[in-house]
């Protein structure tokens, strides 16, 4: 089984997300991440590396519901439409 690369969400606001992983975990720039918002699954897309081991991201969906110190699962992978 492959470890999954989890952090936090630090901030959000309105569609931009700033999520936090462990040092030298930095998804890759495109990449999908998971947030389960109470039950509904978010995907957000990574744009961009802004240091501190944090990365800037824009939600597919509503952000409504979610705070500061939810999980966030790097997917290793792009946004796949079927």
């Amino acid at each position: 089984m492959t470890k999954q690369n989890t952090g936090t969400i630090a901030q959000v606001i309105g569609a931009v997300l700033d999520i936090r992983f462990a040092p030298d975990c930095l998804p890759n720039l495109l990449n999908a991440i998971e947030i389960d918002n109470h039950g509904k699954k978010l995907v957000v897309e990574v744009a961009q590396h802004i240091g501190d081991d944090t990365v800037r991201c824009i939600a597919m969906g509503s952000t409504d519901g979610l705070v500061r110190g939810m999980e966030a699962v790097d997917t290793g992978s792009s946004i796949k439409v079927p």
